[in-house]
């Protein structure tokens, strides 16, 4: 669990982030998820885009796919969210106890 610090502290480099992941029609597949997977470790921080042929809600999407992954959800901005996971091999954001 992070706290508020971090996650203020996350959003900062967030914002700077274009989306790396686009959930289209077909909602959340098993391909989307292990797309994240990956990109959790190998970049810590990813943005995720749902496109409007979708009619997931952003912030329970986010969620759920923080639990099912392992990750923390940092925030949801319209149809934007941000999900953060600490590398175990790429190590490359410094969370600081604030």
């Amino acid at each position: 669990m992070i706290t508020s610090k971090q996650r203020s502290y996350l959003k900062r480099l967030a914002h700077e982030l274009d989306p790396i992941v686009y959930i289209g029609k077909s909602d959340v597949t098993e391909n989307i998820v292990k797309e994240i997977d990956v990109l959790l470790e190998a970049r810590e921080l990813i943005k995720v885009k749902i496109q409007d042929t979708s009619l997931l809600d952003p912030k329970e999407t986010a969620n759920e796919l923080a639990e099912l992954l392992g990750a923390e959800f940092v925030q949801a901005i319209g149809r934007k969210f941000v999900l953060y996971r600490e590398s175990k091999e790429n190590k490359k954001i410094e969370l600081l106890d604030f």
